[in-house]
């Protein structure tokens, strides 16, 4: 998948025999803008439980759902695992793997505590033709199974479900089970408790496929009185006076093909959190305000290029950089530098990508650490350290002695030494830093400007250590060729309006910082617009679109094959403009299908798309530019199209015949197929199907994937886009039943 030039460090036989390597990113950011906890395996050599105690504390939760089971099918990670900001909780994880009927199945589940509390749990049954779309069970029915299971497993705790923003129709592989994902709340006055939640999915054959929830702490929370708050309407024309919004950049990718887009969008004016329900105070993210946050002033790091750190780097000179950046001082802990590879990132950029392990006794943790080829400069480094000396007892927790003003001196400071080159592109931050109370860390984001206006999706990340250490630095530059005009956007005053229509509050309880000892939970209104948390205003349009474009509100309409366009239309596998001119009856061209039939039967991960370097080019027409580029290659790849000729014919409509030749070449009978003397047509139109197409069209229609009407294959006959849409559900089916599916090129 990459442009790969690897230079002869190995991974050593230790390593390899670990088994463990596992990545560990700079901590991402929530909804809420807060990183995920940090988990940390313990150096413990003594098991509190046996694996037969957690053996039959699964049957207990899950009354012969696991019969078929038998303990030589379970594994027990050694010891336990524990957040260290939980007080040390003990959490053990059971997994399971068996191969039944010929398919594999598989799960795992995390107790918790002493009484082997569950808090995870994720189980991934036989796929069987039930679980497809169209699916045995619909949204409804999974709803309903989600809520019983939440009544049963929580012995009567008040949870509510939460209204679910996300897509119930996720761009899948058609022949991978439809879920369906709920979100439940803990409720104190049946109101939500913001941070106490509990996540269901549900498969389309009504199987609990996931359960997690947040971890369980046990203690003595306070709340505030229900019946002591403001009127939400009060509030709401509150803020509604006070909003103003700003005109930003909004970088999109598409995960599928690594494209990325640009577009002008307008967000609210404001850090703020919400408002106290009580006392209507605002809350920032440094706590309650009796003034309205203002805007923050962009200030660019540097108001002049800065030359870069130094031209051009070697493998040496990379590989030293890591050594002196990685090193840990410890008895216990040792630093394995693993490989480095030259590749481009995801970003286009010539990097250095060093692979390293910190090992220890039992086990090991590891990551990468990028280092620009051309400019010497990091791009992608995270500090893993502190967390492994804490875990060995080789240093105490920091206590915080920076203030955020020092650690912000700091980072600036940080940024200047290694990555300079940048800072004339990325202004200070606009949104208040994160601080993480466990070890002191701030965490900072720098902005992209472009055009004087803010680039989301296209930050600086550093993070701060309370004694000043650098604990991760990451560059998020991406390459655009073209910034969209602003020429043609609605006006600020435009967008306040519809902003404020479309503002309304939600009431929950919440903690105003994240500190350990804060017990008590404030009831806070916070902000919500247009009822989606993902949703932005398109500054050109004026109209709402979803991060995750949910499911259309418009429907395909066909006498026979209208519930299989509109899934794989909200499924983003069908690429409809206009509903109501959409006909379902017209006839398919070749790109098109060999798009939808692609997005439908595998994952399409991005191969560093600005890469040009040694790319293939199987057609003269279709070039590393052309929009079917990636598919056209992928399907060469899997051997669904043959580069018989220097062009791809992607405007003609496919025939019926050739359809056949598609589908019996992703299930493998390419081979079966091309022996066409052994299958006899008994179609009354047989005569019309190619010598060399028989042995496909006598499979496809065998196997009830492309069928006759009254005896007549009709192979020459244009297919369209209601056959098309049939037909490769009954081919995901296929695949599923034969467990034979292309999954990622």
């Amino acid at each position: 998948m990459y442009n790969l030039k690897k230079f002869g460090i190995l991974l050593t036989s230790s390593a390899l025999s670990l088994g463990m390597f596992s990545s560990m990113a700079h901590a991402s950011t929530s909804v809420n803008g807060q990183p995920e906890k940090v988990r940390v395996q313990l150096a413990a050599t003594e098991k509190v439980f046996s694996k037969n105690d957690l053996i039959k504390r699964l049957h207990e939760l899950f009354p012969k759902k696991f019969d078929f089971l038998s303990n030589s099918d379970f594994y027990m990670n050694s010891g336990g695992r524990y957040y260290p900001e939980d007080d040390g909780t003990l959490r053990y994880n059971l997994s399971f793997h068996k191969t039944v009927n010929g398919k594999q199945v598989h799960g795992g589940v995390t107790f918790v505590g002493e009484e082997l509390d569950i808090e995870q749990f994720y189980y991934q049954p036989p796929v069987e033709k039930e679980s497809l779309f169209p699916a045995k069970v619909s949204k409804d029915d999974a709803r309903k199974i989600a809520s019983d299971f939440v009544k049963k497993f929580l012995g009567g705790a008040e949870y509510q479900l939460e209204t679910d923003p996300l897509n119930y129709y996720p761009s899948q592989l058609l022949s991978e089970p439809i879920r369906y994902s709920f979100s439940f709340a803990h409720t104190k006055n049946q109101i939500s408790i913001n941070d106490q939640r509990i996540e269901i999915t549900v498969q389309g054959d009504g199987e609990i496929v996931n359960f997690s929830r947040n971890p369980m702490q046990k203690k003595a929370f306070t709340f505030d009185d229900a019946k002591q708050i403001k009127d939400k309407n009060e509030i709401l024309e509150k803020m509604k006076e006070n909003l103003s919004v700003d005109l930003q950049y909004q970088i999109n990718n598409d995960y599928r093909t690594g494209d990325r887009s640009v577009q002008l969008v307008y967000q609210p004016t404001t850090n703020l959190r919400g408002v106290h329900a009580s006392t209507g105070k605002w809350l920032t993210t440094n706590g309650y305000s009796e003034e309205f946050p203002n805007k923050t002033k962009i200030e660019k790091i540097s108001t002049k290029v800065l030359p870069p750190k130094q031209k051009g780097m070697t493998l040496e000179q990379a590989k030293k950089i890591a050594e002196q950046l990685l090193f840990i001082k410890s008895d216990k802990v040792k630093l394995n530098i693993q490989s480095v590879e030259e590749i481009k990132n995801y970003n286009g950029q010539e990097v250095f990508s060093i692979q390293y392990m910190y090992q220890y006794a039992n086990g090991g943790s590891g990551t990468s650490l990028e280092i620009n080829k051309q400019t010497g400069e990091i791009v992608q480094y995270n500090d893993m350290t502190s967390d492994l000396l804490e875990q060995y007892g080789e240093k105490s927790k920091e206590e915080k002695s920076l203030t955020e003003k020092e650690a912000l001196t700091q980072a600036i400071k940080y940024l200047k030494e290694w990555v300079p080159s940048y800072l004339h592109d990325y202004a200070l931050p606009v949104d208040e830093p994160y601080f993480e109370e466990r070890q002191g860390t701030y965490n900072f984001s720098f902005p992209r400007i472009v055009n004087g206006l803010v680039v989301m999706g296209d930050q600086i990340y550093v993070s701060i250590g309370g004694d000043g250490a650098l604990k991760s630095l990451n560059v998020n530059s991406q390459d655009v060729e073209k910034w969209p005009s602003n020429d043609k956007v609605i006006s600020p005053e435009d967008a306040k309006a519809i902003l404020k229509k479309t503002l309304s509050l939600k009431l929950n309880y919440m903690k105003s910082d994240n500190k350990k000892d804060n017990l008590h939970y404030d009831l806070v209104y916070m902000p919500s617009f247009n009822e989606d948390a993902f949703s932005f205003l398109d500054a050109n349009s004026g109209e709402w679109n979803s991060l995750y474009n949910g499911k259309s509100s418009s429907t395909i309409s066909h006498p026979w094959a209208a519930e299989e366009l509109n899934y794989l239309m909200n499924a983003k596998v069908l690429d409809i403009k206009d509903t109501k001119k959409f006909n379902g009856d017209a006839s398919v061209s070749k790109g098109e299908a060999l798009k939808v039939l692609m997005n439908s039967l595998t994952y399409f991960y991005n191969r560093y798309n600005n890469e040009t370097e040694n790319k293939t080019q199987t057609f003269k027409n279709i070039d590393p530019k052309h929009p079917l580029y990636q598919v056209v290659e992928r399907a060469v790849e899997a051997g669904i199209i043959k580069p018989n000729n220097q062009n791809f014919d992607f405007e003609s409509p496919i025939k019926k015949e050739e359809l056949a030749v598609w589908y019996i070449r992703v299930l493998g009978l390419d081979q079966a197929a091309r022996n066409s003397s052994i299958y006899k047509l008994d179609f009354a139109d047989a005569n019309k199907v190619k010598p060399e197409y028989a042995g496909y069209v006598a499979l496809a229609n065998s196997m009830g994937l492309l069928k006759t009407d009254q005896n007549n294959f009709y192979p020459d006959r244009e297919a369209t886009y209601a056959e098309l849409a049939v037909s490769i559900i009954l081919l995901a089916h296929e695949i599923s039943e034969k467990g034979n599916s292309l999954r990622y090129y």
